[in-house]
């Protein structure tokens, strides 16, 4: 059992993992992969079933991971369940031992993250927050963009797992700086969604070849992560979830929430909600982020095909 941070590494350090749905069973699997010893729990047990036929080991409850581990990671829905995971009756901080860390990366409060992390040092626990972007593609292909709040010496100590999961990890600040940054992460993906959209909207409606005209667009000044990814899914009626878009309405409402305690106006954000809540009230909250299209289609009386 590893008693200091210089110690981690796969022969001395057992990891823990809790949320094994669409992004978690791979960040999982990735750091399986290095060879660490592994504890994993889900909420619906059936999620977690590749990885503990590929050699993890389950326990009953988010308590019960972190006694049997050194590092807990999670990545659930929503505030609600971070809270309950970490903060519970059943909750990490009830199994977790001195000298252990906790990362959630979940996309949360910025004040949870802080209230995890004021509840955590008492116990002699580190808390980082590591919000990640990058959907399913970017965690199966461990491409993932990590933002992290935390103490430095954490986030130095998990770094090594990190970068078995993401490309571009960078070290915001204390603890919530990773979810404020994510905050501007989501607002930015907003307004580039309805981009994608419309533009393709248009180009249908104008008579373009949409696979030629987005050749032209995707290599200049338009260029962006959605662009590629989700734009080909929405030309083949693909709306598989990388990212829910009820997962996506909570995150632009923790922006909006943050913005009003900041006095900030952010209309386009706020637009873009609504937009979404439109989807989610069609019936579609478990799709992906790009059936956006539906909202915006029925809106113009089209359909791309």
């Amino acid at each position: 059992m590893a008693t200091t941070f210089e110690k981690i590494d796969p022969a001395t350090t057992k990891l823990g993992w809790i949320g094994t749905g669409v992004m978690g069973r791979w960040m999982c699997q990735h750091l399986m992969d290095l060879g660490y010893e592994m504890t994993v729990y889900n909420r619906t047990k059936s999620k977690a079933d590749p990885l503990v036929e590929a050699g993890a080991a389950w326990a009953d409850s988010p308590q019960d991971v972190a006694a049997a581990s050194d590092i807990v990671f999670t990545i659930v829905g929503f505030p609600p369940d971070v809270r309950e995971v970490y903060l519970g009756d059943n909750g990490i901080l009830k199994g977790a031992k001195s000298g252990s860390i906790i990362v959630d990366m979940t996309t949360t409060e910025p004040s949870l993250a802080q209230e995890i992390y004021a509840a955590a040092q008492p116990q002699g626990v580190s808390s980082v927050d590591a919000p990640v972007s990058g959907g399913d593609v970017g965690a199966r292909e461990a491409r993932l963009s990590i933002m992290v709040g935390g103490d430095e010496d954490a986030v130095q100590a998990v770094m090594p797992l990190f970068s078995a999961m993401g490309k571009n990890i960078v070290h915001q600040g204390g603890a919530g700086a990773g979810q404020h940054t994510k905050m501007c992460n989501q607002i930015t993906i907003s307004g580039t969604m309805i981009g994608v959209c419309e533009g393709l909207i248009y180009g249908y409606k104008a008579g373009l070849d949409l696979e030629t005209m987005l050749s032209s667009i995707s290599g200049g000044a338009a260029a962006c992560w959605s662009l590629d990814n989700l734009a080909p899914r929405l030309l083949e009626r693909n709306f598989d979830p990388g990212f829910f878009v009820e997962h996506f309405i909570k995150d632009m409402s923790i922006a909006l929430d943050e913005a009003r305690k900041m006095n900030l106006s952010l209309p386009g954000l706020a637009l873009v909600h609504q937009l979404y809540t439109a989807v989610q009230a069609q019936g579609h909250g478990r799709l992906g982020t790009q059936a956006l299209m539906l909202a915006l289609e029925q809106m113009s009386g089209v359909e791309l095909n």
